[in-house]
């Protein structure tokens, strides 16, 4: 199994959504499969597979997820493979689901038990064939750049008046700005909100100065105790946010400094947790995705260390993949942010140069989060890799990313 998450934005940069895309098995290790690979959801359904085995608290935290649905796959039992509250499940349509019978049919009984539907790929000189299932929608995905989007609402907002509109392929920033100002379409799909910064004139906030000084204190590998916490001492937020963890692992112990909430956490475990509760502090005045996926590739890229056979560099994984949008977080080109902080040369070869000894593990990391299904087969079958442990790992950090930011759950 092979799964990714590709977040929804509105006009605030607020995750409103995830899609799931997924693909069952590694086609050119199986390459009669790329023939047959639309059979997939024949019976089960990829998406829902996973929605129903990890979560939607897990997946989204909660909030929507839009699943590919095929003409074949619409036909599956989608009652039965999901327990997920059906409000929740948004199910995506393409054109290869034909405004006819029966599968009209089947969508109104969908719609009526109380899923939501999307559709994706159709063009402008579709809309009037596809009225029949533009009734039963909630969302439409649009390519912006082949849609004259202010024809396009006058349009919905007459026919369809309840149908949100979504720009799909919104790759850059000046994108995103000039169609969230537009105001017409309701989300947005893209790379905008997390490309690298290629230049910078912008001086870091001294706030975040205080954060990566204690980056540095807790990377150096002979780093101190007390020294990391008077850096902490600092700053509210994080004292705060120290005794709450101490507290949540600790059964009647009376805190009585923040040198002695960190001696009680130990070096490992304090290093661990600065690492990721300065990196929240770094993005809280970016979009809360940039928070995500930075702790999601940490988590992702030390577990895939035990795939490649190489645990010894798990520690620089974690640090590569939470710094890895660095550059967002301090608004400073990479290359000037990673001046800031103490980090090995490994990490700035995979940073910088995209080489070196993580390069490869790396690689898979970001492929597999665009979910470029082919090149991460290609990779997985040039290192011998296991699909099954890959997608392992990746869960496991989509769950160990949750329990992070809400442990009672």
């Amino acid at each position: 199994m092979l799964a990714s998450l590709i977040p929804l934005f509105d006009d605030e940069m607020k995750v409103c959504a995830y899609s799931v895309f997924a693909q069952r098995d590694n086609h050119l290790m199986h390459p009669h499969l790329m023939g047959t690979g639309f059979l997939d959801n024949v019976v089960n359904i990829v998406g829902l597979d996973i929605v129903e085995s990890i979560g939607t608290s897990v997946l989204s935290g909660g909030k929507e997820v839009f699943v590919e649905i095929t003409n074949i796959s619409l036909f599956a039992n989608i009652e039965e493979q999901c327990k997920a509250p059906k409000d929740i499940i948004v199910l995506l349509l393409d054109t290869s689901v034909l405004p006819e019978e029966p599968y009209l049919s089947r969508l109104w009984d969908l719609r009526g038990q109380g899923y939501k539907i999307a559709i994706r790929k159709l063009a402008g000189n579709q809309f009037e064939t596809y009225k029949p299932i533009l009734d039963m929608c909630d969302y439409i995905l649009l390519d912006h750049r082949k849609i004259n989007i202010r024809s396009a609402r006058i349009y919905f907002n007459r026919a369809y008046p309840n149908i949100k509109l979504c720009a799909v392929g919104v790759d850059t920033k000046e994108d995103y700005e000039r169609l969230a100002s537009d105001g017409a379409y309701d989300l947005y799909e893209g790379n905008f909100f997390r490309l690298p910064v290629e230049e910078s004139e912008k001086t870091v906030a001294p706030l975040k100065v205080t954060y990566i000084e204690l980056l540095n204190v807790v990377n150096n590998p002979d780093f101190d105790l007390q020294d990391a916490a008077d850096v902490i001492g600092k700053d509210p937020a994080l004292v705060i946010s120290l005794l709450e963890m101490v507290n949540h692992l600790t059964i009647n112990s009376e805190i009585t400094s923040v040198r002695h909430a960190a001696a009680m956490l130990g070096q490992k475990e304090l290093k661990r947790w600065i690492n990721t509760a300065v990196t929240k502090e770094l993005c809280s005045d970016k979009p809360s995705e940039i928070m995500r996926i930075s702790m999601v590739r940490a988590k992702f890229a030390e577990n895939l260390a035990e795939c490649y056979e190489v645990k010894g560099f798990a520690a620089e994984l974690f640090l590569a993949g939470l710094f890895s949008l660095l550059d967002v977080m301090l608004d400073q080109t990479m290359e000037q942010s990673l001046k800031l902080v103490h980090v090995s040369k490994k990490i700035e070869d995979v940073l910088l140069r995209r080489s070196g000894d993580l390069w490869p593990i790396m690689q898979l990391m970001f492929e597999y989060e665009n979910a470029s299904w082919q090149e991460v087969s290609r990779l997985m079958i040039l290192e011998n890799l296991e699909m099954d442990a890959v997608y392992k790992a990746y869960t496991d950090a989509l769950k160990w990313y949750r329990d992070l930011i809400d442990p009672i759950k």
